[in-house]
């Protein structure tokens, strides 16, 4: 199988409403996303149905109102690791 990879970002200030897609690919690229992913810090969650249906959508659009629950529950664990990681 090949191994897929989709970068999402939220920025609640910037005025948007949902998380958007800033990079994805397979193969060496999604090797690539992980790694820069890595060296930067950024939480990876891996799940595989997730991110094939993250895949289909276009770089820089934002994800649609159906998929806030999935994508949510994401970003919750990944906000809580963060405010763990400020109070050690």
């Amino acid at each position: 199988m090949i191994k897929k990879s989709v970068a999402l970002k939220y920025d609640s200030e910037s005025g948007s409403d949902a998380p958007s897609i800033v990079a994805k690919g397979a193969g060496h690229i999604a090797e690539k996303i992980n790694e820069i992913a890595r060296e930067n810090g950024v939480y990876i969650h891996e799940d595989g149905d997730l991110v094939e249906v993250l895949a289909k959508l276009d770089v820089g659009a934002e994800i649609p109102e159906e998929m806030f629950a999935a994508v949510a529950k994401v970003l919750a664990y990944v906000y809580k690791l963060n405010k763990s990681k400020k109070t050690s």
